[in-house]
C-alpha cells in the first residue's frame, strides 16, 4: 500500500495502524503531509471491558488493529500535520479542528417522499413507527429501547430495526415476538436510507454513557434531523448541543424515563412534528455537507500552501 500510494496529501480516516499508521509511513518516506480524521475514540472500544480485560487486550499483539497498536497511534498523533475531530471529547483529547458529521440535505429531504406510501410498501400501513437505525449493540442502549417499547400499550406502534442481522429478532425472547411489535429490516444501501427513514414517526438513539460512546456522535442523529424526524436520545457526548433543543433528551440507561418520553411524543404529534422541522432547519444551517466542504477546503489549502 505504501508503494502504491501517490498524492499531495494523505488523509487517514481512522486512528489505527492500518489507516493512520500507513499514512505516517508514507509521510516519513516522502515528506508529504498527513491529515487524520478522528470520529471515534478507538481506545474507548477496548476500555469498556474493565481493568483485567484491558490487560488481556493489551497483551494481544496478533491483531494489527488491537489495543497495543491503537494505543501507540494515539502517542504518535503529534506527527499528523492536521487533525479533524467530530466532537468536543475528541478535541479535548487530541486538539484539532472540530467538524461535526454532515449530511446532504438535498438528498435527505422529507419533501421528496410520501411517508404513507412507503409505510405501505414496508408492510407498516396504519402503524406508528419507532425506528432504530444501525447495528444493535449494548452500548447503543438497545436493551433499554426494547424494554421501553414493551411497556407501551399502543396497538398501532411498531418498533422497526434497520440494519440488524436476520437472527437479531429471534434473540430477543418469545414475549417480545408474540406482541408483534417488532419489525426487523435487513441492511440497506445508503441511497435507500432516506426512503426508509421517511417511514419513521420517531427515531430513537438511546446511547448509554460508556467509553464506547463518550467519544462519538451517532451519525444517525444527523440523518433524522435532515429528514425532520422527531428524535429521542440521551445526554451523552455532544448530542444535546447538536440537537440544540430540537429533540427529546433522556438520561442514559433509564428505560422507564425513555418509556415516559415515548408516550409523551406519541401523544403530542404536532409538537413532535414542529421539533422535527426545526431540527431539519438546524441541520441545513449547521450540518449540511456544504459546511463540511468549506472547512475541509480551508484545512487542505493550509497544508498545500502553508504560507
Amino acid at each position: 500500500m505504501v508503494r502504491e500510494m501517490d498524492a499531495d496529501i494523505f488523509i487517514a480516516c481512522k486512528l489505527r495502524p492500518t489507516s493512520f499508521g500507513i499514512a505516517l509511513l508514507k509521510k516519513w518516506f516522502t515528506g508529504k503531509p498527513v491529515m487524520v480524521d478522528i470520529e471515534d475514540w478507538e481506545l474507548g472500544f477496548y476500555y469498556h471491558s474493565g481493568f483485567w480485560g484491558r490487560v488481556g487486550r493489551f497483551l494481544n499483539f496478533s491483531n494489527p488493529n488491537g489495543l497495543p497498536y491503537t494505543w501507540l497511534m494515539e502517542k504518535l498523533i503529534g506527527f499528523a500535520d492536521s487533525i479533524i475531530v467530530s466532537n468536543k471529547f475528541l478535541q479535548n483529547r487530541f486538539t484539532g479542528c472540530l467538524i461535526p458529521h454532515c449530511r446532504d440535505t438535498t438528498i435527505l429531504d422529507p419533501d421528496l417522499f410520501n411517508d404513507q406510501e412507503i409505510k405501505q410498501s414496508l408492510g407498516l400501513e396504519g402503524n406508528r413507527v419507532i425506528m432504530f437505525l444501525g447495528t444493535p449493540r449494548p452500548h447503543k442502549g438497545i436493551d433499554d429501547l426494547i424494554q421501553a417499547v414493551e411497556s407501551l400499550d399502543y396497538p398501532d406502534v411498531r418498533l422497526v430495526f434497520i440494519g440488524a442481522e436476520p437472527s437479531f429478532q429471534s434473540r430477543q425472547g418469545n414475549s417480545f415476538l408474540n406482541k408483534k411489535k417488532v419489525v426487523v429490516l435487513p441492511k440497506i444501501p445508503f441511497d435507500e436510507l432516506p426512503k426508509h427513514l421517511s417511514a419513521a414517526d420517531i427515531l430513537v438513539v438511546p446511547q448509554r454513557d460508556t467509553t464506547d460512546t463518550q467519544g462519538q456522535i451517532p451519525a444517525k442523529l444527523f440523518d433524522a434531523m435532515a429528514m425532520a424526524i422527531p428524535v429521542i436520545t440521551t445526554h451523552v457526548s455532544d448530542i444535546p448541543e447538536v440537537l440544540g433543543g430540537n429533540g427529546y433528551l433522556v438520561q442514559p440507561g433509564k428505560p422507564e424515563e425513555l418509556t415516559r418520553t415515548l408516550k409523551y411524543v406519541l401523544d403530542h404529534p404536532e409538537e413532535a412534528k414542529e421539533k422535527g422541522l426545526r431540527a431539519r432547519q438546524r441541520c441545513v444551517d449547521l450540518y449540511d455537507i456544504k459546511v463540511m466542504e468549506t472547512k475541509l477546503q480551508s484545512l487542505i489549502e493550509k497544508l498545500v500552501d502553508p504560507a
